[in-house]
């Protein structure tokens, strides 16, 4: 199968990406149900991408309904190597304002009505999450965005809740004291499934607004939100283009046989329904 080098899976405001060439929109089946909906690929310059609109062509999934295993193993079965996250998150400080950029390093995930696991059945892997976010592309997002003078944070932790309501001031004001930088709804469970499908992942968040907790603004409303999406989306497209254009991402390869490696159940006793219901996310022996 043609390795796919970058995924760009895109949130609110992006639905598309520019520059792309052997444009081809496929409808992928998974063994977890019908993705958000189908793959467009293609190349950026001489890179293979793939690009998957994670609510839905029309936006009109919300944040629990996003099938994130169907995506991710979608993704997987197209040969990805790399998913690069982009999806508008809320800031918890002073100065991540509305309009700048956050590559996010740690997560911490609040929702609770997802399914958050490829392995649910009869295997037991429990995969180290310490450090979710891979090293390499965070480095080649870092360059771009210095080259194109977007304003960025290079480090941030993005609490996921569950939605699609926004938080409530005692609850923003909780996440502050916590320590997390930025608010969303939907990199949690999407970057757990992603490297249990042995993808390397990494996430922008496009700072909209500043959730409901800041003194000196509004309250965060739809109408703020929009306006902001739509210049952050104008960026987040030459971020793509950018980071397709520059040179080969490497993937880790340790993240390739992560789940693998962190398998506790006997294999031989692990069904065989389980085996080729995995077979995509990765290979077991059937016998």
């Amino acid at each position: 199968m043609t390795k796919i080098d970058i995924a760009f899976i895109g949130g609110s405001g992006l639905y598309k990406i520019p520059e792309i060439s052997n444009v081809k929109w496929l409808k992928i089946k998974t063994n977890f149900g019908q993705p958000s909906s189908e793959i467009c690929t293609g190349r950026i310059g001489k890179t293979k991408v793939a690009f998957l609109p994670r609510h839905g062509k029309n936006h009109n999934i919300s944040p629990t309904k996003i099938n994130y295993r169907a995506n991710i193993e979608a993704l997987k079965k197209l040969g990805t190597e790399n998913i690069i996250s982009l999806s508008a998150v809320g800031s918890l400080r002073n100065d991540y304002i509305p309009g700048d950029f956050v590559l996010v390093d740690q997560f911490i995930d609040k929702t609770y009505l997802r399914d958050k696991t490829f392995f649910e059945d009869d295997l037991v892997v429990h995969l180290p999450m310490a450090q979710p976010i891979c090293k390499n592309i965070k480095s080649k997002l870092a360059d771009s965005l210095t080259k194109l003078r977007i304003k960025f944070h290079n480090q941030g932790t993005y609490i996921c809740i569950e939605g699609p309501q926004f938080s409530t001031q005692a609850e923003s004001e909780l996440f502050r004291s916590w320590g997390c930088d930025v608010i969303g709804m939907t990199n949690m469970p999407e970057a757990k499934l992603s490297l249990e499908a042995g993808i390397c992942y990494a996430s922008v968040g496009m700072v909209t607004d500043f959730d409901c907790w800041h003194p000196d603004h509004e309250n965060v409303s739809v109408d703020q939100i929009v306006k902001t999406l739509n210049d952050n989306s104008e960026k987040a497209k030459k971020l793509i283009s950018s980071v397709a254009k520059d040179e080969k991402l490497i993937c880790n390869k340790k993240i390739k046989n992560l789940s693998k490696n962190s398998i506790i159940t006997n294999i031989e006793k692990v069904k065989k329904s389980t085996k080729r219901k995995l077979k995509n996310i990765f290979t077991i022996n059937e016998n």
